[in-house]
């Protein structure tokens, strides 16, 4: 089935956007993200030219931004909630790493030039924020509920994790990326061992004064 016949009739942008998103990540790999790409993705997808730049007004940045989001809704579908309750939080997360692995595989080079736009020092911004889009995605499909300081410093940690196994990924040129996967294997143990050290801690100490809390009394006394 083609791009074209899966849009409906009278598409909206959004819709748009999400249907060129992998097509131009597979011409991003000789193009780049730019306007070759982006034409070339359009003209697969039966889509007018003028509309797709409608559909990505900033240019390249929304290009990666689309993309990425696409293999965010990707590995969700492969990873549905019931299938990810089976497995231990380690293997959840494991796992979604890896499927995000074998999702980028057949477009290495996009991901390459992808990670080269965003390193520009205007981009900075850009890809911290799809960086901590993905852990966060991540951590919330693994079950995750944390509100307070855990919710930003696993995300932190795992934004970490995955880049430094995406900078692995992109020079592995091992069977099946063998060594990307023991890397992350690694990675993953070591932050599961600081977690546990942190529970432990946490169990162990007694509770301290809140600073914040002595303040608001002398704030609002008889609180």
């Amino acid at each position: 089935m083609g791009m074209a016949s899966i849009l409906p009739a009278d598409p909206t942008l959004d819709e748009i956007r999400a249907a060129l998103a992998p097509l131009i990540a597979q011409s991003a790999a000789f193009d780049g993200f730019g306007a070759a790409a982006l034409a070339d993705a359009a003209r697969r997808a039966a889509v007018d030219p003028d509309v797709a730049r409608l559909a990505f007004p900033g240019g390249g940045r929304d290009m990666v931004d689309a993309w990425f989001a696409d293999i965010d809704t990707r590995m969700a579908a492969k990873w549905p909630a019931e299938k990810l309750a089976a497995l231990k939080i380690r293997e959840r997360i494991t796992a979604l790493v890896e499927t995000r692995i074998d999702l980028l595989a057949p477009d290495r080079e996009s991901l390459r030039r992808a990670l080269a736009l965003l390193a520009l020092p205007t981009n900075v911004p850009l890809a911290a924020k799809l960086g901590w889009r993905s852990a966060d995605i991540m951590w919330r499909l693994a079950g995750d509920t944390a509100t307070d300081y855990n919710h930003y410093s696993k995300r932190a940690i795992l934004g970490a994790v995955y880049a430094s196994t995406m900078a692995v990924f992109l020079n592995d040129e091992s069977d099946g990326f063998a060594d990307t996967r023991a890397f992350l294997a690694r990675r993953i143990d070591q932050v599961m061992r600081f977690e546990s050290w942190k529970y432990r801690r946490a169990a162990r100490s007694p509770e301290r004064p809140s600073l914040a809390r002595f303040v608001g009394r002398l704030r609002y006394p008889g609180r």
